[in-house]
């Protein structure tokens, strides 16, 4: 058992009170929250004692939308606008990709994952066979999303894949998606509904990402995705889209009483100039909330910092207003919102019996002191100089710069670029 003490323990079970006390972790679970009797210390035995120095430990961020492999693309295909971006530049490089690349670039997204105190990916890409294993490797813990549309996939490897990768680790899990409507027929996109419908699944998407996506859908069906989407059963057991820049009152009205998941990319949406998603809109009507990065070639960070900032700082520039979107509420998107957006229910929180999904903040930093209000600090000047430990199923995987993995970070970066070469 672990034994993490003398330290804040946010859990974000009961709101955002931060309280004094201790979490033990017995192999992958939490197994005591809070302030333990002499004889209940007595009573237990800890393989590993952490020392928190008065640090905050709290539940992990969660990833809930990137293409992790996408790290190859990092800075190869800049300042240029969404559509461009990706046909004629990613899709192309995206063919000569194969197995090993898979497995490579996605080793290299996890480092970067560790050090922003991200222990979960929700991960729409391909060869998932080689994307798994990497995962596994490293203990990181993802949640595939289907990427079927006209260039590769179909309802029938959609099937195989659900019944192949969930269940094949406790890491591992898969939901029913395609890449979007603009890039997906509407024979295939019915075919994955009645997947959902057979299973009684959530169904996941690139949604509303730019205005000319909106506007070639009307086009095709008069309706928005959101819509389309809606009326083919697809959200009949909840699900979500990925951005959600450009909604309509009656795709918010669907979202609210479907219990969708809007899960917002700012730091994509900036650099690619897509958009601001009016997530003070969807925070007044109750809409549920998460956050992601994208992947490293439309971002090009894996930072989850850097997103909540941009997150409440879009929003308040949006609206000229400095009082809307509160630091907490984009803390809560990254963590518990982005974790119940995957289907993480048992990452959310800490609490006894939950996966021990942690990390801990170091408030021994300039960035993090006076600390009138941790939370905040967390948001508007953190930074993951302040990630000092990053545990993933119980395991500690990053801890003061220095990774816990199966092999080195100096090895991953040096296949990282030496692939350079079959691009």
């Amino acid at each position: 058992m672990i034994r993490f003490y003398n330290g804040k323990i946010l859990t974000l079970a009961n709101g955002f009170d931060i309280t004094d006390g201790e979490v033990w972790v017995e192999r992958d679970k939490i197994f005591f929250v809070g302030d333990p009797s002499d004889n209940e210390l007595r009573a237990s035995s800890f393989e590993k004692e952490i020392n928190l120095d008065g640090n905050l430990l709290m539940p992990s961020f969660k990833n809930s939308h990137t293409h992790s492999a996408m790290t190859f693309l990092r800075s190869y295909a800049d300042d240029m606008p969404l559509q461009d971006w990706l046909t004629k530049q990613v899709f192309p490089m995206e063919a000569k990709l194969k197995g090993e690349h898979i497995y490579a670039y996605t080793k290299l997204a996890i480092l970067e994952y560790l050090s922003s105190g991200i222990t979960a990916s929700f991960d729409m890409y391909f060869k998932l066979d080689d994307y798994v294993k990497a995962n596994i490797d490293a203990g990181f813990r993802t949640v595939i999303c289907s990427s079927t549309n006209d260039f590769g996939g179909s309802p029938e490897q959609d099937e195989e894949d659900f019944l192949k990768f969930n269940g094949i680790s406790p890491l591992i899990s898969y939901k029913f998606g395609c890449h979007a409507e603009y890039t997906t027929k509407s024979d295939t996109i019915k075919g994955i509904a009645k997947l959902c419908q057979k299973y009684k699944e959530p169904f996941y998407s690139h949604n509303s990402e730019t205005k000319r996506e909106v506007l070639e859908c009307i086009d095709r069906y008069n309706k928005t995705p959101t819509e389309f989407f809606n009326d083919l059963g697809l959200y009949e057991y909840g699900g979500g889209g990925f951005h959600c820049v450009y909604f309509s009152e009656n795709d918010l009205k669907i979202f609210k009483e479907k219990g969708l998941w809007a899960i917002t990319n700012p730091g994509s949406n900036t650099k690619l100039a897509s958009g601001i998603a009016d997530i003070s809109k969807m925070l007044d009507m109750g809409v549920n909330i998460a956050i992601g990065t994208d992947g490293a070639a439309s971002n090009n960070a894996l930072d989850m910092f850097r997103e909540m900032y941009l997150a409440t700082g879009l929003q308040k520039l949006k609206y000229m207003d400095a009082s809307i979107c509160s630091a907490d509420d984009v803390l809560y998107m990254a963590t518990v919102g982005s974790a119940r957006a995957m289907g993480l229910f048992d990452c959310d929180t800490i609490e006894v019996g939950k996966q021990a999904d942690l990390i801990v903040i170091d408030l021994n930093k300039p960035n993090m002191q006076p600390v009138h209000n941790i939370t905040k600090n967390i948001v508007f000047s953190g930074s993951k100089q302040n990630v000092k430990l990053t545990m993933c199923a119980g395991k500690i995987l990053y801890k003061d710069g220095v990774y816990y993995l199966d092999e080195t970070e100096s090895d991953i970066y040096k296949r990282a670029n030496d692939m350079l070469k079959d691009f």
